[in-house]
């Protein structure tokens, strides 16, 4: 009988108490990459930079945060972190995470910085992110990113190599394809629009959650499912070979923008919950980019 109970318990889905908090005021589950600065930037101890995109050059490195990028600060009682903008930079967790639910609050702040002055207010969530710092831009790891960007929260962008299938379907103008639950599984999906979700207005706080199960991912905001990845992998050191990607660290951008987070947590999870079990039923064969 104790066995038959023990067996039991091991096969449930972990309790709704299991929350890890990420953040605290010392940010000790976190290490700080930071890119290539701006050319506009004139850092004390650090090489003028000749950049004009971020996107190339020599980044400032691991733990050295000059501009005071990333800081835990006090709103309204609760510990937040502040996201400046003011160089491209990533804010990485040192532990790595698979199977999981993952859940966060942002709201935008009031800067922007060089390159993106006459841009959205752009930042993202960078999940199974693999080492080392700088595969993408210099600056982020290969990953998969959940947007977080003004109207595009939720888009997909995969990182450095990183891959996934996507149900989705082209659209009339563009070249972006669009999410659709009801579309067939497009294979080796590139930048996907997310589907219909709404944000809220500027300068009020956002819920976002990434669920992530083996190789499935599903991206919800403000409670709307609207982006679900199938098949997630990554190359492996073998030439047209790839590997499921189901783990890896979280990173948050930094990317220009002015952000705020607050609440950012993570439990385990062995299954989908169940309001998600039919987003994330695999849908028809994949096709290629000629779908």
């Amino acid at each position: 009988m104790i066995r038959a109970l023990l067996s039991l318990c091991l096969c449930l889905p972990a309790a709704a108490d299991t929350w890890t908090p990420l953040l605290d005021k010392d940010l000790s589950r976190w290490e700080i990459f930071m890119g290539v600065p701006h050319r506009t930037l004139d850092i004390p101890g650090v090489p003028k930079s000749n950049s004009k995109d971020c996107r190339k050059g020599t980044p400032v490195g691991l733990n050295k945060d000059p501009l005071g990028v990333f800081k835990m600060i006090e709103q309204d009682g609760e510990p937040v972190l502040h996201i400046s903008g003011q160089m491209y930079a990533g804010l990485s967790t040192k532990e790595r995470f698979g199977n999981y639910h993952l859940e966060w609050q942002f709201k935008w702040g009031e800067k922007k910085w060089e390159p993106r002055l006459e841009d959205l207010r752009d930042s993202g969530m960078l999940i199974h992110a693999q080492p080392p710092h700088g595969r993408f831009w210099d600056v982020w790891m290969r990953s998969l990113e959940c947007q977080i960007q003004e109207t595009d929260c939720g888009d997909f962008i995969p990182l450095a190599g990183a891959r996934a299938d996507i149900p989705s379907r082209k659209p009339e103008k563009g070249d972006r394809w669009d999410y659709d639950p009801k579309a067939p599984l497009k294979k080796e999906a590139g930048y996907t629009n997310h589907g219909p979700s709404k944000e809220a207005r500027h300068g009020e706080w956002n819920t976002m959650e990434v669920f992530a199960v083996g190789d499935k991912v599903v991206f919800t905001v403000n409670g709307t499912p609207n982006m679900v990845l199938f098949n997630a992998r990554q190359p492996t050191k073998e030439k047209g070979k790839f590997e499921p990607l189901t783990e890896g660290h979280i990173q948050l951008q930094s990317e220009a923008a002015e952000i705020f987070f607050r609440g950012i947590r993570i439990r385990p999870i062995t299954e989908f919950p169940e309001h998600l079990a039919e987003w994330v039923q695999t849908p028809e064969a994949p096709t290629g980019s000629d779908h």
